[in-house]
């Protein structure tokens, strides 16, 4: 008799270092179906639909333009204060949407997760895409800014660093999937971790050179005295990066952006190695 052969085998025997990488990969359909299953949703029975994709970050990038650039004087000079600030928020809604929305992985989707198999991994991966979506649409408004400022002579200078525009979005994704599948499992137990993600960012984000330039504040600056400590927010030598090639202003800190690097890859081998060790037993206490 022949033997019969399984596509999935659901195994008791429990490996850390185990991250079903090709088993994702066998799911890709899923994640794409989650995918647009997300965007979908965050749109529904709005008015506007995706243009909030372009309201919201030109909301803010006007707050902080009056308040922090004009009544504070904390923006950037050389460039138009709109720029500075708008290349600050479409990078960290990013950031902020995928480390929000992935916080909330088995609490928002556990009606589906108790039902059937497939690698729960699937859930967290699909947010961060379905965040691109939204990104990218926000990434091409930046694009049609910066074209205008750079036919207007107005200080903005591009240059080959621009290329390194890919490593931030990928950088930003592992870092807020890392920290999002970490407070996700988390808050399986501890419900209490979900009612502070609202704050962690917001506090994230003004530890982080979002309404204000860094470089004029003695403290922060280069040779400052806090410098050091600033620079090890993995999120800080991204946002200097994206304004230095896409603004010329600024200057990138390869020192700090390779500790960020090392940050980020530690914050996401620990998310899903803490994040495969709940799933087993997540359906107990959520």
């Amino acid at each position: 008799m022949a033997e019969k052969k399984f596509d999935v085998v659901i195994e008791s025997k429990y490996n850390p270092l185990d991250f079903h990488f090709k088993e994702l990969l066998r799911y890709r359909d899923l994640i794409f179906l989650f995918v647009r299953r997300n965007f979908v949703a965050q749109y529904k029975q709005t008015v506007l639909g995706p243009a909030w994709a372009i309201i919201q970050p030109l909301l803010t990038t006007i707050v902080f333009s009056v308040i922090f650039g004009n009544v504070a004087g904390l923006g950037a000079d050389g460039v138009p204060t709109f720029i500075f600030y708008l290349s600050g928020t479409v990078m960290w809604s990013y950031f902020g949407s995928c480390l929000t929305n992935t916080s909330n992985t088995f609490i928002s989707n556990s009606s589906i997760l108790g039902k059937v198999y497939f690698p729960r991994l699937v859930m967290p991966i699909s947010t961060v895409f379905s965040n691109l979506i939204g990104f990218g649409i926000q990434f091409g408004m930046f694009l049609c800014f910066i074209i205008y400022y750079l036919f207007t002579d107005s200080g903005v200078h591009v240059n080959w660093m621009i290329c390194m525009f890919p490593l931030y979005v990928i950088q930003l994704a592992m870092l807020a999937l890392g920290f999002g599948v970490i407070i996700s499992s988390l808050t399986t137990k501890y419900r209490d971790l979900a009612m502070l993600v609202g704050f962690i960012a917001e506090m994230w984000k003004y530890l982080t050179p979002i309404a204000y330039d860094m470089f004029k504040l003695h403290a922060l600056a280069p040779g400052g005295k806090l410098h050091a400590l600033y620079m090890l927010n993995p999120v800080t030598p991204i946002i200097n990066g994206f304004r230095y090639g896409f603004l010329g202003i600024g200057q990138i800190e390869w020192f700090y952006y390779g500790i960020g690097w090392a940050t980020t890859i530690v914050i996401f081998l620990i998310g899903v190695l803490l994040f495969n060790r709940v799933e087993r037993t997540f359906m107990d206490t959520i």
